[in-house]
Protein backbone atom coordinates (compact mmCIF):
# COMPACT_ATOMS: atom_id res chain seq x y z
CA UNK A 1 0.00 0.00 0.00
CA UNK A 2 1.06 3.28 -0.83
CA UNK A 3 2.43 5.75 2.19
CA UNK A 4 1.07 9.54 1.59
CA UNK A 5 1.49 12.66 3.58
CA UNK A 6 -1.53 14.71 2.60
CA UNK A 7 -5.08 14.57 2.09
CA UNK A 8 -5.71 14.52 -1.68
CA UNK A 9 -8.37 17.73 -2.93
CA UNK A 10 -10.94 16.65 -5.73
CA UNK A 11 -12.63 19.10 -7.55
CA UNK A 12 -16.21 17.45 -8.93
CA UNK A 13 -16.83 21.01 -11.51
CA UNK A 14 -16.62 20.47 -14.55
CA UNK A 15 -14.99 17.42 -14.93
CA UNK A 16 -16.49 14.22 -17.42
CA UNK A 17 -17.22 10.87 -15.52
CA UNK A 18 -14.13 9.58 -16.40
CA UNK A 19 -11.91 12.57 -15.42
CA UNK A 20 -13.65 12.23 -11.95
CA UNK A 21 -13.38 8.68 -12.15
CA UNK A 22 -9.64 8.39 -12.37
CA UNK A 23 -8.76 11.10 -9.77
CA UNK A 24 -11.29 9.11 -7.56
CA UNK A 25 -9.57 5.87 -7.88
CA UNK A 26 -6.39 7.76 -7.41
CA UNK A 27 -7.52 9.53 -4.39
CA UNK A 28 -9.79 6.47 -2.55
CA UNK A 29 -7.19 3.17 -3.95
CA UNK A 30 -4.26 5.07 -1.75
CA UNK A 31 -5.44 6.91 0.52
CA UNK A 32 -9.36 6.53 1.86
CA UNK A 33 -9.90 9.85 2.23
CA UNK A 34 -10.42 13.09 -0.06
CA UNK A 35 -11.54 16.59 0.74
CA UNK A 36 -14.26 17.04 -2.21
CA UNK A 37 -14.91 20.90 -3.80
CA UNK A 38 -17.57 22.16 -5.94
CA UNK A 39 -19.61 19.69 -4.32
CA UNK A 40 -22.68 21.59 -4.67
CA UNK A 41 -24.11 21.65 -1.32
CA UNK A 42 -24.87 25.61 -0.96
CA UNK A 43 -22.79 27.52 1.92
CA UNK A 44 -25.06 28.84 3.90
CA UNK A 45 -26.90 25.46 4.04
CA UNK A 46 -23.75 23.67 6.05
CA UNK A 47 -23.66 27.39 8.25
CA UNK A 48 -26.95 27.05 9.00
CA UNK A 49 -26.59 23.19 10.28
CA UNK A 50 -23.79 24.38 12.79
CA UNK A 51 -26.03 26.49 14.34
CA UNK A 52 -28.45 24.23 14.20
CA UNK A 53 -26.23 21.94 16.02
CA UNK A 54 -24.96 24.24 18.75
CA UNK A 55 -28.05 25.50 19.50
CA UNK A 56 -29.19 21.45 20.21
CA UNK A 57 -26.65 20.57 21.88
CA UNK A 58 -26.49 23.85 24.26
CA UNK A 59 -30.29 22.42 25.34
CA UNK A 60 -30.81 21.29 29.09
CA UNK A 61 -29.37 18.15 29.51
CA UNK A 62 -33.51 17.25 30.33
CA UNK A 63 -34.37 18.37 26.92
CA UNK A 64 -32.11 16.26 24.99
CA UNK A 65 -32.53 13.54 26.96
CA UNK A 66 -36.51 13.94 26.15
CA UNK A 67 -35.48 12.25 22.69
CA UNK A 68 -32.55 10.22 24.12
CA UNK A 69 -31.33 7.60 21.22
CA UNK A 70 -33.56 4.58 20.83
CA UNK A 71 -33.97 1.11 19.39
CA UNK A 72 -34.12 2.62 15.69
CA UNK A 73 -30.69 4.51 16.31
CA UNK A 74 -32.49 8.06 16.67
CA UNK A 75 -32.44 10.94 18.71
CA UNK A 76 -29.89 11.76 20.98
CA UNK A 77 -26.33 9.84 22.22
CA UNK A 78 -24.77 11.59 25.14
CA UNK A 79 -21.35 11.36 26.04
CA UNK A 80 -19.71 8.08 27.61
CA UNK A 81 -22.39 5.91 25.88
CA UNK A 82 -20.72 4.25 22.65
CA UNK A 83 -17.51 2.53 23.27
CA UNK A 84 -15.67 1.25 19.90
CA UNK A 85 -14.92 -2.23 21.47
CA UNK A 86 -14.56 -3.98 18.23
CA UNK A 87 -11.78 -2.25 17.18
CA UNK A 88 -9.05 -3.86 16.17
CA UNK A 89 -6.88 -0.40 15.42
CA UNK A 90 -6.64 0.13 19.38
CA UNK A 91 -7.00 -0.96 22.83
CA UNK A 92 -10.42 0.85 23.52
CA UNK A 93 -11.55 0.55 26.53
CA UNK A 94 -12.53 4.03 27.48
CA UNK A 95 -15.98 5.68 25.79
CA UNK A 96 -16.21 8.11 22.83
CA UNK A 97 -15.51 11.65 24.69
CA UNK A 98 -18.62 13.03 22.30
CA UNK A 99 -22.22 13.48 22.64
CA UNK A 100 -24.35 13.22 19.00
CA UNK A 101 -27.65 14.15 17.54
CA UNK A 102 -28.95 10.90 15.19
CA UNK A 103 -31.76 11.61 12.23
CA UNK A 104 -31.79 8.59 10.17
CA UNK A 105 -34.45 8.29 7.24
CA UNK A 106 -37.80 9.37 8.20
CA UNK A 107 -39.91 6.17 8.16
CA UNK A 108 -43.68 6.45 8.95
CA UNK A 109 -43.58 3.72 10.85
CA UNK A 110 -41.16 0.78 12.13
CA UNK A 111 -41.21 -2.20 9.67
CA UNK A 112 -40.60 -5.47 11.83
CA UNK A 113 -39.05 -6.90 8.21
CA UNK A 114 -36.27 -3.62 7.92
CA UNK A 115 -33.38 -3.09 10.81
CA UNK A 116 -33.58 0.25 12.08
CA UNK A 117 -36.55 1.40 10.33
CA UNK A 118 -38.70 4.01 11.97
CA UNK A 119 -39.63 8.11 12.40
CA UNK A 120 -37.19 10.59 13.59
CA UNK A 121 -36.74 11.82 17.15
CA UNK A 122 -37.72 15.92 16.70
CA UNK A 123 -36.40 18.29 19.69
CA UNK A 124 -38.42 20.95 20.94
CA UNK A 125 -36.39 23.39 19.45
CA UNK A 126 -37.67 25.94 16.58
CA UNK A 127 -36.00 25.10 12.81
CA UNK A 128 -34.15 22.92 14.35
CA UNK A 129 -35.93 19.28 11.26
CA UNK A 130 -36.36 21.51 8.45
CA UNK A 131 -32.78 22.44 8.41
CA UNK A 132 -31.54 18.98 9.03
CA UNK A 133 -34.13 17.60 6.47
CA UNK A 134 -32.83 20.33 3.69
CA UNK A 135 -29.64 19.13 4.36
CA UNK A 136 -29.97 15.28 4.46
CA UNK A 137 -31.81 15.99 1.25
CA UNK A 138 -28.44 17.77 -0.23
CA UNK A 139 -26.39 15.16 0.62
CA UNK A 140 -28.42 12.13 -0.34
CA UNK A 141 -27.80 13.82 -4.07
CA UNK A 142 -24.19 14.11 -3.54
CA UNK A 143 -24.00 10.85 -2.20
CA UNK A 144 -25.88 9.39 -5.17
CA UNK A 145 -23.26 11.18 -7.56
CA UNK A 146 -20.50 10.20 -5.43
CA UNK A 147 -21.49 6.34 -5.54
CA UNK A 148 -22.00 6.38 -9.20
CA UNK A 149 -18.59 8.17 -9.75
CA UNK A 150 -16.94 5.28 -6.87
CA UNK A 151 -18.63 2.13 -9.57
CA UNK A 152 -16.64 4.00 -12.23
CA UNK A 153 -13.68 4.58 -10.19
CA UNK A 154 -13.61 0.61 -9.13
CA UNK A 155 -14.43 -0.67 -12.87
CA UNK A 156 -17.40 -2.12 -11.93
CA UNK A 157 -19.23 -3.29 -15.28
CA UNK A 158 -22.57 -3.52 -14.05
CA UNK A 159 -24.33 -0.61 -11.83
CA UNK A 160 -27.66 -2.01 -10.76
CA UNK A 161 -26.35 -2.06 -6.71
CA UNK A 162 -27.29 2.01 -7.07
CA UNK A 163 -30.82 0.15 -7.00
CA UNK A 164 -30.07 -0.38 -3.63
CA UNK A 165 -29.54 3.60 -2.32
CA UNK A 166 -33.16 4.65 -4.29
CA UNK A 167 -34.27 4.07 -0.30
CA UNK A 168 -30.56 4.52 0.73
CA UNK A 169 -29.43 3.88 4.69
CA UNK A 170 -28.63 7.48 6.34
CA UNK A 171 -27.09 9.03 9.04
CA UNK A 172 -27.02 12.38 9.83
CA UNK A 173 -24.75 12.92 12.78
CA UNK A 174 -24.39 16.26 14.62
CA UNK A 175 -21.41 15.27 16.65
CA UNK A 176 -19.89 17.59 19.36
CA UNK A 177 -16.38 17.35 21.49
CA UNK A 178 -15.63 18.98 24.10
CA UNK A 179 -12.21 19.58 25.05
CA UNK A 180 -10.33 16.77 26.41
CA UNK A 181 -7.60 18.16 29.16
CA UNK A 182 -3.82 18.38 27.38
CA UNK A 183 -2.53 15.78 29.79
CA UNK A 184 -5.47 13.24 28.99
CA UNK A 185 -3.97 9.98 28.88
CA UNK A 186 -3.20 8.23 25.21
CA UNK A 187 -6.28 6.01 25.22
CA UNK A 188 -8.61 8.67 25.95
CA UNK A 189 -10.53 9.60 22.57
CA UNK A 190 -13.14 11.76 21.07
CA UNK A 191 -13.46 8.81 18.64
CA UNK A 192 -11.66 6.25 18.85
CA UNK A 193 -9.75 4.93 15.78
CA UNK A 194 -12.35 2.81 13.83
CA UNK A 195 -12.93 2.67 10.26
CA UNK A 196 -16.94 3.79 9.02
CA UNK A 197 -18.79 0.36 8.08
CA UNK A 198 -20.92 1.99 5.34
CA UNK A 199 -19.68 3.42 1.88
CA UNK A 200 -19.78 7.04 1.61
CA UNK A 201 -18.75 9.41 5.08
CA UNK A 202 -19.39 13.13 3.89
CA UNK A 203 -17.96 15.32 6.56
CA UNK A 204 -18.57 19.02 7.66
CA UNK A 205 -16.44 19.79 9.83
CA UNK A 206 -15.69 23.36 11.98
CA UNK A 207 -12.02 25.12 12.33
CA UNK A 208 -11.11 23.47 15.52
CA UNK A 209 -9.75 20.18 13.71
CA UNK A 210 -8.72 16.94 15.76
CA UNK A 211 -9.52 14.80 13.34
CA UNK A 212 -6.34 12.41 11.88
CA UNK A 213 -5.88 9.82 9.43
CA UNK A 214 -3.48 6.56 9.66
CA UNK A 215 -1.03 5.99 7.22
CA UNK A 216 -0.45 2.44 5.91
CA UNK A 217 2.74 3.15 7.83
CA UNK A 218 0.85 3.69 10.86
CA UNK A 219 1.54 7.43 11.32
CA UNK A 220 -1.42 9.76 12.11
CA UNK A 221 -1.74 12.86 8.98
CA UNK A 222 -4.06 15.91 10.07
CA UNK A 223 -7.21 16.16 8.32
CA UNK A 224 -7.81 20.12 8.94
CA UNK A 225 -10.81 22.28 7.78
CA UNK A 226 -10.32 23.39 4.79
CA UNK A 227 -12.77 26.09 3.22
CA UNK A 228 -15.46 25.18 0.27
CA UNK A 229 -15.06 21.61 0.67
CA UNK A 230 -16.05 18.08 2.69
CA UNK A 231 -14.25 15.36 3.44
CA UNK A 232 -15.16 12.44 2.42
CA UNK A 233 -14.39 8.76 2.90
CA UNK A 234 -14.73 5.16 1.79
CA UNK A 235 -16.19 2.92 4.34
CA UNK A 236 -15.93 -1.07 4.86
CA UNK A 237 -19.25 -1.72 2.88
CA UNK A 238 -17.67 -0.23 -0.35
CA UNK A 239 -14.47 -1.67 0.38
CA UNK A 240 -16.00 -5.01 -0.09
CA UNK A 241 -18.02 -3.96 -2.99
CA UNK A 242 -15.59 -2.64 -4.86
CA UNK A 243 -13.23 -5.40 -3.85
CA UNK A 244 -10.81 -4.08 -1.82
CA UNK A 245 -9.99 -1.61 -5.08
CA UNK A 246 -11.32 1.34 -3.16
CA UNK A 247 -9.66 1.83 0.68
CA UNK A 248 -11.70 2.09 4.34
CA UNK A 249 -9.26 4.13 6.00
CA UNK A 250 -8.50 4.19 9.88
CA UNK A 251 -9.19 7.64 11.36
CA UNK A 252 -9.51 9.22 14.74
CA UNK A 253 -10.61 12.38 16.97
CA UNK A 254 -8.40 13.61 19.60
CA UNK A 255 -9.69 17.56 20.49
CA UNK A 256 -7.06 18.66 22.38
CA UNK A 257 -7.72 22.20 21.47
CA UNK A 258 -9.10 23.75 24.66
CA UNK A 259 -12.31 24.86 22.51
CA UNK A 260 -15.24 22.70 21.67
CA UNK A 261 -15.52 20.97 18.73
CA UNK A 262 -18.62 20.27 16.65
CA UNK A 263 -18.76 18.20 13.28
CA UNK A 264 -21.41 16.82 11.11
CA UNK A 265 -20.63 13.33 8.91
CA UNK A 266 -23.44 12.30 6.96
CA UNK A 267 -23.49 8.43 6.10
CA UNK A 268 -24.71 7.59 2.76
CA UNK A 269 -25.48 3.64 2.90
CA UNK A 270 -27.79 0.80 0.77
CA UNK A 271 -30.49 -0.44 2.13
CA UNK A 272 -30.03 -2.49 5.39
CA UNK A 273 -31.21 -5.42 3.51
CA UNK A 274 -28.91 -5.24 0.81
CA UNK A 275 -26.52 -7.97 0.31
CA UNK A 276 -22.94 -6.78 0.17
CA UNK A 277 -20.06 -8.65 -2.32
CA UNK A 278 -17.70 -7.57 -4.67
CA UNK A 279 -19.32 -6.54 -7.78
CA UNK A 280 -18.60 -7.61 -11.52
CA UNK A 281 -15.51 -6.48 -12.95
CA UNK A 282 -13.61 -6.38 -9.74
CA UNK A 283 -11.87 -9.19 -9.62
CA UNK A 284 -11.81 -12.69 -7.85
CA UNK A 285 -13.83 -12.24 -4.92
CA UNK A 286 -11.98 -11.10 -2.03
CA UNK A 287 -14.68 -10.96 0.59
CA UNK A 288 -17.37 -13.26 1.34
CA UNK A 289 -21.09 -12.04 0.78
CA UNK A 290 -22.64 -10.33 3.88
CA UNK A 291 -26.66 -8.62 4.25
CA UNK A 292 -25.83 -5.30 5.75
CA UNK A 293 -28.37 -5.11 8.44
CA UNK A 294 -26.34 -8.34 9.85
CA UNK A 295 -23.25 -6.60 10.17
CA UNK A 296 -24.93 -3.03 10.90
CA UNK A 297 -26.39 -5.42 14.13
CA UNK A 298 -22.99 -6.74 15.23
CA UNK A 299 -21.82 -3.51 15.13
CA UNK A 300 -24.16 -1.18 16.94
CA UNK A 301 -25.27 -4.09 19.48
CA UNK A 302 -21.16 -3.94 20.44
CA UNK A 303 -20.74 -0.33 20.86
CA UNK A 304 -24.01 1.41 22.38
CA UNK A 305 -25.97 0.46 25.17
CA UNK A 306 -29.47 1.32 24.50
CA UNK A 307 -28.78 -1.37 21.48
CA UNK A 308 -26.80 -4.04 24.28
CA UNK A 309 -30.16 -3.43 26.01
CA UNK A 310 -32.25 -4.65 23.61
CA UNK A 311 -30.61 -7.29 22.41
CA UNK A 312 -30.34 -8.77 26.63
CA UNK A 313 -33.90 -8.41 26.50
CA UNK A 314 -35.02 -10.09 23.48
CA UNK A 315 -32.48 -12.69 24.66
CA UNK A 316 -33.89 -13.05 28.29
CA UNK A 317 -37.88 -13.53 26.88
Amino acid sequence: MTEFTEIPVLSLGARSDAELASAFRKAYGTTGFGYISDHGVPQTLIDAMFDAARQFHAMPMDKKMAVAVNKTHRGYIPINTSTDVNSTLADVTKPNQSASFMMMREDATEDPAVYLSGPNQWPDLDGFRPVLEAYAQAMTRLGRRLMRVALLAAEVRDHSIMDAFDTPTIWLRLLHYPPQPERSPDDLYGSAPHTDFGCLTLLAQDQVGGLQVRTPAGHWVDAPYKAGTLVVNVGDMLRRMSNGRLLSTPHRVINRSGRERHSIPFFFDPHVNTQIAPLPGTGEAQFAPIRFADFLRAELEAAYEVHQQERDEVNST
